[in-house]
């Protein structure tokens, strides 16, 4: 019975959000990638709010229903409770409804996410709502859901999707550092936009370093170069490139809507990184805290840990978790994790069953037993890292979600 009301709701959400499109007729910028999706569309928001009227996905929203759940209104979250939920879908259907009748103020712009979790997920998706801009953020070597699929190619294949739907007047906008994704240029009809920090990207990052204030970690500086010109960028309380790879496809975006380039640089300035994304947070005992506990992949995993090479001058502590859904590749991914971790950090706490092999590779790495720490779960580490940390440590968090690593920055952020 819950499976046949899921497909009812399903098919009325698909029917209210394609009609509230035909009506509307906004512009619709989709994302789609293994990482960086959802500080990719917040990026694009904060740029494209300063020339349009726009509305970006809330959350997650990016499946089955969180995408038409976009389209329909600015829903914020779907309730965890069965009598709340039914109660939320039916007003999500009135109020839908309502707005079909009667014309109400609705944005210039949507900019939607679009997952792939399983095979198929990109086309249903599009059949729902066509984008006239496609951004592809990155795929890595072992993509997380790979699972799923037969190998990341098929994965790639997948996500390529995205722009292959994309009209010839609009614009792909691929990250130039990744190879599975730059070879999507020859799938699309569309404009080609590149961003990346490689030589040849038409959006080059360069200069990227990490921005210090009375000696306290602050942000990241960069420059953007474009067509011979270029313009620095300062983000503030995000840290990595996955943020610097952010801004620059916000960028793009902004070329594609013929933005002067220092206009775009000054609306990122205004730029946040989305909550346990690589975000700066006062810590307990005077440390400070990376949290980038929503979500892990291989490829996101060792951009983080990578970030940490240029903290030199003080302590750094690690807490990882498991990464979930890359099936056949868990282990050898989790080693070559633990082999680049264990010559950056001071200290390693792991957590889950699939991290003590982040743990052991670490220690054959280089670093001690007696700096490394395992445990089962976040419950048990979180009272052991508060214990373990001290004044000046630089501490990164990151796993995926469902191992709950946001439990351990709740005992250690500063309240």
């Amino acid at each position: 019975m819950r499976i046949y009301a899921k497909t009812i709701l399903r098919f009325i959400l698909r029917v209210l959000a394609k009609w509230t499109l035909a009506k509307y007729q906004p512009g619709i910028i989709g994302i789609t990638g293994t990482v960086g999706k959802t500080s990719t569309k917040e990026a694009v928001y904060t740029v494209l709010r300063a020339i349009r009227d726009v509305r970006a996905s809330s959350g997650n929203f990016n499946n089955e229903f969180g995408l038409p759940l976009a389209i329909l209104g600015n829903w914020q979250k779907i309730p965890e409770t069965s009598g709340q939920r039914k109660l939320f879908w039916l007003k999500v259907i009135l109020a839908s409804l309502l707005r079909l009748i009667v014309r109400v103020k609705y944005p210039e712009l949507l900019i939607l996410e679009y997952a792939a979790d399983r095979p198929g997920d990109i086309k249903y998706l599009l059949e729902i709502a066509r984008p006239q801009i496609g951004i592809i953020t990155a795929i890595g070597d072992i993509p997380v859901h790979v699972e799923f699929y037969s190998g990341p190619d098929e994965v790639a294949r997948e996500k390529s999707r995205l722009v292959e739907f994309l009209p010839s007047a609009g614009f792909a906008i691929l990250n130039f550092d990744d190879e599975a994704v730059l070879d999507m240029k020859d799938r699309t009809r569309a404009h080609i936009i590149t961003y990346g920090f490689g030589q040849g990207a038409q959006i080059q990052i360069t200069h990227l370093e990490n921005r210090m204030e009375n000696n306290k970690p602050a942000g990241i500086v960069f420059k953007l170069e474009y067509g011979g010109s270029f313009v620095p960028v300062r983000l503030n309380g995000c840290f990595g490139k996955a943020q610097a790879y952010a801004a620059a496809t916000a960028a793009a975006v902004g070329i594609a809507f013929s933005m002067n380039f220092v206009k775009i640089a000054e609306a990122l300035s205004y730029y946040q990184a989305p909550t346990s994304r690589f975000k700066l947070i006062p810590g307990v005992k005077g440390t400070f805290i990376f949290d980038d506990s929503y979500n892990a992949s291989p490829l996101s995993m060792h951009a983080a840990i990578e970030t940490f090479k240029s903290f030199k001058d003080s302590r750094r502590v690690a807490v990882l978790g498991d990464m979930l859904e890359i099936g056949k590749y868990t282990i050898e991914a989790h080693e070559t994790i633990g082999a680049l971790a264990g010559k950056i950090f001071d200290i390693l706490i792991t957590v889950g069953a699939r991290a003590k092999f982040i743990a052991e590779k670490a220690n054959d790495s280089g670093l001690a037993k007696k700096n490394i720490f395992a445990f089962e779960t976040a419950e048990e580490a979180a009272p052991e890292v508060q214990k373990l940390i001290r004044k000046g440590d630089y501490i990164l968090i990151k796993a995926s979600r469902a191992i709950g690593l946001d439990k351990i920055v709740e005992e250690i952020k500063l309240i």
